[in-house]
């Protein structure tokens, strides 16, 4: 018999805040995490505007030693991850060490592989810094995380462009219902705010120059953010034998390939990762109160996300809500799926609709009731959070409010 899966703890680093309750309280205030990038000499750029998380200190968080080793994306996992696992108390107690895992989105260490190379380009360095290599290797931050917390069961990390985080959760949740582990810490941090790769993501000509306006019409590119999600899943029983604060339950995984193209998205595809989801949880379609939806902001993207949902929702759409919160803390690329989940959890138990901000024009290609530029107090009982990547790599996760 398949276990179930609790949410026992939450971790959130965002533009939004630097903490689970400050991104929260952003969310539901409409607060537009996006502005002119401070890190980085956007000054040639087009498009000039991102989503950084303000106020972090690394030297706050690490130790001087550590810090050569970790990268900023390393970092914002391992901040989330302690987040998480002081939000779910003392999960990790009386576990085998081969039934707790970690589970993490694949992310290259941007920060490193730039710095290291402008040394050695532009500076005419003999060799870059010595812990390149470790700081930069995709693997880092999951690595980083098991170190920081003690954790020596199963530990991996997946690599799948912007699902990668909900392929982390997803997988996770899977091993908890089928016995393999009793708690897991999931999800994903990134940051990608660097010269090199602002130019490069300027270069495909998908970027927003002012805000990021997912499904309204004057919609003009994504807006890149930077940050980390994390949650503790836990075998149900185990959570509530310990008396543990249960979030929300997640209760489907749903995943597909388009097979098609390298950037362009396929309706059918991701229509179908949204229905494997619902299968795996045993759910109607009629079922969901609300959808967070992927909803970068490009033209395609959320057309044809709209089409998918019309495509599994059918008429239950007109009464559905779906928004994007990447109007709000930016597109953090492999993080994303992981903040996603976080939000929806806070959607679930908070009672509210997170808002789609920048909203100004209706799309009839995109006839769907965004929750547009203001939250909205609401009873959600089952939601989905979505994530269609680069690839056309698709995740969808399901979930359910804890009647707690």
């Amino acid at each position: 018999m398949s276990a179930r899966v609790a949410i026992t703890g939450l971790g959130a680093l965002s533009a939004l805040g630097n903490d689970v309750a400050t991104h929260l309280a952003g969310l539901k205030a409409g607060k537009v995490g996006i502005g002119v990038t401070q890190a980085v000499d956007v000054s040639t750029m087009k498009a000039k505007i991102s989503a950084e998380v303000k106020g972090f200190v690394p030297e706050e968080h690490f130790e001087p030693r550590q810090l050569g080793l970790v990268d900023r994306t390393s970092q914002f996992a391992v901040v989330v991850a302690r987040q998480a696992l002081a939000d779910a108390g003392p999960a990790l107690e009386g576990v085998a060490r081969h039934r707790a895992g970690a589970i993490f989105a694949a992310s290259v260490g941007f920060h490193a592989v730039d710095d290291s190379y402008h040394k050695l380009y532009a500076d005419k360095a003999p060799r870059p810094h010595p812990f390149t290599v470790p700081r930069a290797m995709p693997s880092g931050q999951v690595s980083h995380v098991t170190m920081d917390l003690g954790i020596h069961g199963p530990a991996f990390s997946i690599a799948s462009a912007c699902s990668s985080a909900s392929h982390s959760i997803g997988t996770a949740f899977h091993m908890i219902r089928s016995g393999m582990l009793d708690v897991a810490i999931t999800g994903g941090g990134e940051s990608q705010l660097t010269y090199g790769m602002l130019k490069s993501w300027e270069a495909l000509r998908v970027l927003a120059p002012e805000a990021c306006r997912p499904f309204s019409k004057d919609r003009a590119g994504l807006v890149i953010g930077e940050g980390a999600g994390a949650v503790v899943l836990e075998n149900m029983d185990r959570a509530i034998a310990r008396g543990a604060t249960i979030h929300a339950e997640l209760i489907g995984f749903g995943m597909s390939a388009d097979g098609m193209d390298i950037t362009a998205p396929d309706m059918a595809s991701a229509a179908a990762s949204m229905r494997f989801a619902l299968e795996d949880a045993g759910l109607a379609p009629e079922a969901v109160d609300y959808v967070s939806a992927h909803g970068t902001a490009t033209q395609l993207n959320d057309k044809t996300e709209t089409a998918a949902l019309r495509h599994v929702f059918g008429n239950h759409l007109g009464r559905l809500p779906v928004s994007s919160s990447k109007s709000q803390y930016g597109h953090t690329m492999n993080a994303s799926g992981a903040l996603d989940l976080v939000t929806t959890v806070l959607a679930l138990r908070e009672g509210f609709l997170p808002p789609t901000m920048g909203y100004n024009e209706p799309d009839p290609d995109c006839d769907i009731d965004c929750v547009p530029n203001a939250s909205r107090p609401a009873a959600i009982e089952v939601a989905l959070s979505s994530s269609f990547a680069f690839g056309g790599l698709n995740a969808v996760l399901a979930l359910r409010r804890w009647p707690g």
